[in-house]
């Protein structure tokens, strides 16, 4: 399934992308009579037990066939909201393309670099980016976004994917200048709307193998950043097992596993143009459509 959220004069809504349109899961219960303990959230989708889930994955096939027209929507009159709209921890894996470490001039690291950011920076597919103006070396990473479904402690590398509740496209944005200001990472990484995710989050079994998908990064059209996630160093699997030794991940929270080769800051300095006010960024993996948005002026 390909989950959304979008927005509604009563809040933000849960939807489901099929060959009919969107379908509208809290208008599809009420006017198909179904029961009313199905997911109308994109929380209660992921808190929910294997049952719950293949319940509403059989509901959502069969409102496909039985259902009127007025429970689907067009996906081009939506405004979408963040695929994962609440996450509990964003947990990010730092130089994690074997290309992308050596294009930056860094070591190839021996475990898995890690740092965060938080709720604050997560936005949707068309949102606008707002660029603080008291920065000035502002970046793109298109990163493959693993959404974990359910509670993980200590799980070994062989069963980390049974974890996954789903995979969506996600943009780290990072203001590079306030990132390397001081020996943390966190400034340049959190600012607010820095971590556009979606449009869709697509479930595991439609994705299949993470560790073989291509992604790119288009900049106002131009192809940047063009790789497979076969070039991590650390592949989703050991990352999951890796991070639950340490930290339990519970259903929602989201982990950005890395960006490729092509960033800005890996260009020569005579190169380094930085993202500015107006600019369009597209995330683009395969399975998992395009996420695009545009930078706007910070103040």
């Amino acid at each position: 399934m390909k989950l959304l959220t979008f927005h509604s004069e009563s809040g933000l809504q849960l939807g489901v992308k099929t060959d009919r349109g969107i379908l509208h899961v809290a208008n599809a219960i009420r006017s198909l009579h179904a029961n009313e303990n199905l997911p109308q959230t994109l929380e209660q989708v992921l808190e929910g037990e294997d049952g719950a889930r293949e319940a509403f994955a059989a509901f959502v096939q069969q409102a496909q066939i039985d259902g009127n027209d007025d429970i689907f929507v067009d996906e081009n009159e939506l405004k979408l909201g963040p695929c994962v709209p609440n996450p509990g921890k964003i947990i990010c894996i730092g130089l994690n393309y074997r290309k992308h470490a050596e294009e930056t001039n860094m070591p190839i690291p021996e475990h898995p670099v890690l740092f965060n950011k938080f709720a604050n920076a997560i936005a949707a597919h068309g949102d606008m980016i707002d660029l603080p103006s008291d920065a000035e070396q502002f970046d793109y990473e298109a990163e493959l976004a693993i959404v974990i479904g359910k509670k993980a402690k200590r799980v070994a590398k062989d069963d980390a994917l049974d974890y996954v509740f789903g995979y969506c496209n996600a943009n780290d944005l990072s203001a590079r200048d306030l990132q390397f200001r001081t020996s943390q990472w966190l400034l340049g990484k959190s600012i607010d709307n820095f971590c556009p995710i979606g449009p869709y989050l697509v479930t595991s079994d439609e994705v299949g193998n993470p560790n073989a998908l291509g992604i790119r990064c288009y900049v106002n059209g131009e192809l940047r950043q063009n790789s497979n996630t076969s070039d991590m160093i650390f592949h989703c699997d050991e990352i999951i097992s890796y991070i639950s030794r340490y930290v339990t991940l519970l259903p929602g929270d989201i982990i950005l596993t890395g960006t490729p080769e092509g960033v800005i800051l890996g260009f020569p300095e005579e190169r380094q143009v930085w993202l500015k006010d107006g600019d369009e960024v597209t995330v683009e993996i395969d399975r998992l459509g395009r996420l695009t948005n545009r930078m706007g002026k910070g103040i």
